[in-house]
This record gives C-alpha cells, sequence and structure tokens, in this order.
C-alpha cells in the first residue's frame, strides 16, 4: 500500500475518532447547527493562516475557539440561537472568502479547505491530527460524567453541584478543536457531517450512552476506509466520498428500529 494511502487513513481514522463522541453529544443536545457554525467559521482561519504567515490549522483553532466563546457567552441574548448561528456562520464564511482572496504573493487552494484533501496529508499532519485527537478524547473523558449529566437532566446537574458553565464552554472548545483537525480531510463545507452523520447512525444500534459513543465511532472509521477506497477507485473527491459513505451507513441505520 502506498504511503500516502496509509497517511489518509491515519488522519482519516484519528478526526473519526475525535469527532464520532463529540458527534453524539451533539445529537443528544440538538446542536447540530452549532457544530455547522463553527465549522464555517474555519475558513476565516485559513485566512488568516496565510495572512499572517503561520499555520493554517493554527488560525483555524483560534478562529474557531472564538467563534464558539462567542456563540455560547451570546446564546439567548437579543436574538434567537438560530439567527445568532447563521449570522456568525455565514459572515465569517464571507469574511473568509473575502481574505483569501485579497491575499497577494500567496496562492491558495480554496477548493481543497471548502471540500477537503486528504490524500496529500503529510506525515506532520497526521502527527498533529493524533495529538489533538487524544487530547481531545482525554479532555472528553474527564467531563464526560458531568456533560452526561448535563445532558440528561439539566435542572439535576445544577443540584448535584456541576459547573454548567465550565463544562458546557469546556465541550465548545473540544468541538473547535475537531473542526480544526476535520479541515484536512474533508474540508470547512463537510466538516459538520463528520460529527453529526456517524452519531445519528449510531443511535438505533445504542441502547446505553457508551455503546452509542462506541459504535459512532465504528461508522466514522468505515467511512473513512469506504471514503478513501472510493476515491482511489473511482476518482472521486476524497471528502464528498466520506461523508457520502457516512451518509449510506445512516441510510442503511434508518431501516432498524431503534434499540
Amino acid at each position: 500500500m502506498d504511503d500516502f494511502i496509509i497517511r489518509a487513513l491515519l488522519a482519516g481514522v484519528g478526526v473519526a475518532l475525535a469527532a464520532a463522541p463529540l458527534g453524539a453529544f451533539i445529537v443528544w443536545r440538538k446542536m447540530a447547527y452549532f457544530g455547522g457554525a463553527i465549522s464555517h467559521t474555519s475558513l476565516l482561519g485559513v485566512a488568516l493562516g496565510f495572512l499572517l504567515g503561520i499555520h493554517p490549522l493554527i488560525g483555524v483553532g483560534v478562529v474557531c475557539v472564538v467563534a464558539a466563546l462567542m456563540l455560547l457567552g451570546h446564546r439567548g441574548k437579543h436574538l434567537g440561537n438560530d439567527a445568532l448561528l447563521g449570522i456568525i456562520a455565514h459572515g465569517a464564511l464571507a469574511m473568509g472568502l473575502i481574505v483569501a482572496s485579497s491575499i497577494s504573493g500567496i496562492r491558495v487552494d480554496l477548493m481543497a479547505f471548502l471540500f477537503g484533501d486528504i490524500l496529500s496529508v503529510s506525515t506532520e499532519d497526521v502527527y498533529f491530527t493524533w495529538a489533538g485527537a487524544i487530547g481531545v478524547l482525554a479532555v472528553l473523558g474527564f467531563i464526560y460524567k458531568p456533560l452526561l449529566s448535563i445532558t440528561v437532566h439539566r435542572e439535576l446537574a445544577v443540584v448535584e453541584g456541576v459547573n454548567i458553565r465550565l463544562i458546557e464552554t469546556a465541550f465548545v472548545l473540544l468541538l473547535a478543536v475537531a473542526v480544526a483537525l476535520s479541515i484536512k480531510v474533508v474540508g470547512v463545507l463537510l466538516v459538520a457531517s463528520m460529527l453529526i452523520i456517524p452519531a445519528a447512525s449510531a443511535r438505533s444500534f445504542s441502547t446505553t450512552p457508551e455503546r452509542m459513543i462506541f459504535l459512532a465511532s465504528v461508522a466514522g472509521v468505515v467511512a473513512v476506509c469506504l471514503g478513501v477506497l472510493a476515491s482511489l477507485k473511482l476518482d472521486w473527491p476524497a471528502g464528498p466520498a466520506i461523508v457520502a459513505a457516512a451518509t449510506l451507513l445512516y441510510i442503511i441505520s434508518a431501516f432498524k428500529k431503534p434499540a
């Protein structure tokens, strides 16, 4: 097997393992649009990274964290959550395109960032992805019980003394990191799919939260493998192929009655 295929699979699996557990909480908490809004802001991070001469993924991480904190801090104020999500998502996406188009002397491959370019990942990208994924899983493991408590029964969690603001802030920061990790794999426009679709696919087969997280991780890894294979055999763009594979798994799962 060629080295670039191995690197692509390793990077994709790392992203799937980081995104799937977070995706389970997104599905449970009905935060799909929240994840999508953060992912759309990442293009601005890419453009600012090139403009400032830093690694684009660092720019993505910073912008996504700022956007996540803004969304969390202003949720429910003045505007409905859906309106605020739309303003931040589309505003940041537009600014990212403007900044990218105004950079002189640097050729920015917007298609690669919009739809991913997993087959071109470097060894450095693989290390970066796995370091980020391990960090995300470690922090999620640390906050898992209070986060699950908030998700199941928010008022009861307050009574139990859970610091809701701290836990929710940590969760949205983990989402921002997962989005940054996913850019190279599926791109800005498809990042939310890696968070949501595998978790949704696992829901019908799950009787416990832990089982759903495990099955979502499996679904994400399978989608990556099938997507990369389809890209190589059928000459499809890799990012969309991975999302198409994840969607196929969801369609199959939809025929299963909920557990």
